[in-house]
């Protein structure tokens, strides 16, 4: 076995990995198309979250969340959707990342549902007021969009979901035990945890939109 980032035994070829995982059912080869079906829109239009993949030029990767109320992201026809960008912390890593790689991957959610939708294609980065106008919310318009062509969409199975008891209530953890963002966020930034609290609290109650 060849050894990768510091890990001893890893595989090194799809065969050896097809060795041990096998091969998809006839179900799953089959059900993934090429377009927005009324299913996959009907979808897009319940969900509130979703996650987009991204990766530079060099291979560099990120995943960033997007919510907002059910049906935010806009679909065009069913080749094409667009996701508002509303304020955020200015790092624009999804953007930066299509500017040199058009490659995306988004992951739609939603509440109580196990099952979820994924998309694949390729994306841009749009300033059409006439779009950005129709995803208004509270009277603002985002500052762009993330428009993309579809190439892929396919219903992801709810095991992770199942496992991971994500919708259960009774399995939630108690919230006097979550991790602390604002501790978190000043550790890392060596920024005063109080003044970390301000900021969020100020970024939470005034520039949502």
């Amino acid at each position: 076995m060849g050894s990768s980032q510091g890990f001893n035994q890893t595989i090194e070829t799809e065969e050896e990995l097809r060795s041990i995982i096998g091969f998809p059912s006839q179900l799953i080869r089959n059900k993934v198309i090429t377009y927005l079906d009324e299913h996959c829109v009907n979808f897009i239009s319940k969900s509130p979250f979703l996650v987009i993949s991204t990766a530079d030029d060099a291979g560099y990767c990120d995943s960033s969340p997007k919510g907002d109320n059910p049906g935010f992201v806009l679909v065009l026809d069913e080749k094409h959707l667009i996701i508002p960008e509303r304020p955020g912390n200015k790092k624009i890593d999804s953007m930066r990342n299509i500017l040199s790689n058009p490659r995306i991957g988004l992951l739609f959610i939603i509440p109580g549902m196990e099952e979820t939708l994924r998309v694949n294609g390729k994306a841009a980065i749009v300033k059409d007021e006439e779009l950005l106008e129709k995803m208004k919310f509270k009277g603002k318009k985002p500052l762009l969009g993330i428009g993309v062509e579809v190439e892929e969409c396919f219903i992801h199975c709810a095991k992770a979901f199942k496992r991971s008891n994500l919708w259960q209530p009774s399995f939630w953890p108690d919230k006097k035990t979550l991790p602390s963002a604002s501790e978190i966020l000043s550790d890392h930034s060596k920024i005063p945890n109080q003044d970390v609290m301000d900021i969020l609290e100020d970024s939470y109650t005034k520039r949502l939109y």
